[in-house]
């Protein structure tokens, strides 16, 4: 199998070259990703989608994370990014489609040989599809939640100490994806920087009034 090959940055995103992904991990050189928020509206408010990654990960298994993303290869741009919604939970959308944010720059520091820096191409996509539809890739994901936007906010702004999220998740004893409810805190889900989610949560509001006028 051949290895992913990232194109590598500097601190200022000019490109300086082409790494493996290994490589670019291990040395902690900046690169891409591709990250999409899928956001839902109704009369009782707005929700986040989140994500739980697969236990078999190698990187934060088993918390909840943004609804999509991945790494963008070389060459690629952040419309390519599209097929990690395709991959990951079935969504067929175009570019036109998504809302960005912008780009955030990240750095996590996991282990001594594992240093994520990405150049984050963050993005959101107004779906009210049921929980129900989507078809979540299941080597990678382990299920899907809904948050409430507003308890999210109170949680990463240290107002709340846990919240319920209303997901499914697959039980692979009887090979089914089965309803779950759970009441989850902060450690819960993949750290992201404070200015991160302040991102997100800046540009919700300001695009609130495009989402079916809620």
């Amino acid at each position: 199998m051949l290895q992913e090959e990232f194109d590598i940055y500097n601190e200022q995103m000019i490109k300086i070259g082409i790494a493996s992904r290994q490589h670019a991990h291990a040395q902690g050189l900046w690169h891409q990703t591709f990250h999409c928020w899928v956001v839902t509206t109704s009369a009782e408010g707005v929700s986040l989608l989140f994500q739980l990654r697969h236990p078999d990960k190698d990187t934060f298994p088993n918390l909840l994370d943004i609804s999509c993303a991945g790494h963008l290869t070389t060459g690629e741009y952040p419309e390519d990014g599209l097929r990690e919604l395709q991959e990951e939970l079935g969504i067929e959308a175009t570019f036109s489609e998504l809302y960005p944010c912008g780009i955030f720059k990240e750095e996590n520091i996991i282990t001594e040989n594992l240093i994520d820096r990405e150049f984050c191409h963050v993005f959101l996509y107004k779906s009210n599809q049921a929980l129900r539809d989507y078809k979540f890739q299941r080597s990678e994901i382990s299920g899907l939640f809904f948050i409430e936007l507003e308890h999210f906010k109170q949680l990463i702004h240290g107002d709340r100490e846990s919240l319920l999220a209303q997901g499914s998740v697959m039980n692979d004893d009887i090979g089914e994806v089965i309803h779950d409810s759970r009441r989850v805190s902060r450690t819960d889900f993949v750290p992201h920087h404070q200015a991160y989610y302040d991102l997100i949560f800046s540009k919700i509001e300001s695009l609130i009034s495009n989402f079916d006028g809620l």
